[in-house]
């Protein structure tokens, strides 16, 4: 003897329960996605976008002068997380450059810190202070005599 059960209806209540249970997860998924969205970039690029927009034309002619330096800059870490900084032109490295710098989270979990830099041997320029560990921002301000050349660099 074979055991025929007869199949049940689908029902109007079927049919609600898995509405519910899809919207359901898609929400908790849309919830879940937007807290780590919302956690990890603060969303602000710059402080007033109108203003910033005014300032355009003159940070294209300051990127142009600096081109026109032909200076090749090397940002790098070594063993102990010091920044290392070497800038050189005609693949030679400039002897007295004055240098300030700027470390921050990428996303702004820390505040800004300013970094000091010393001589090191081979016309490197080594920072102070180590970075702690993770991804860092890094801006620079490297002058030479009259000439300025700025950079942004991410280090991990």
């Amino acid at each position: 003897m074979t055991d025929r059960r007869k199949p049940r209806a689908f029902t109007g209540r079927h049919m609600t329960a898995i509405l519910v249970a899809f919207f359901a997860v898609v929400i908790a998924v849309n919830f879940t996605m937007a807290r780590f969205a919302m956690s990890t970039f603060g969303g602000k690029v710059v402080e007033n976008s109108y203003v910033a927009s005014q300032h355009y034309n003159e940070w294209l002619r300051r990127a142009a002068a600096q081109d026109r330096l032909g200076w090749d800059e090397s940002v790098g870490l070594d063993s102990a997380r010091h920044v290392l900084l070497t800038v050189r032109k005609d693949g030679q490295p400039l002897a007295g450059l004055g240098v300030s710098a700027t470390v921050n989270h990428p996303v702004g979990r820390t505040a800004p810190a300013a970094l000091r830099f010393e001589p090191a041997a081979g016309g490197v320029l080594r920072s102070v202070e180590p970075l702690a560990l993770g991804r860092w921002r890094l801006d620079l301000i490297v002058r030479h005599g009259p000439d300025e050349a700025r950079y942004r660099k991410d280090v991990k």
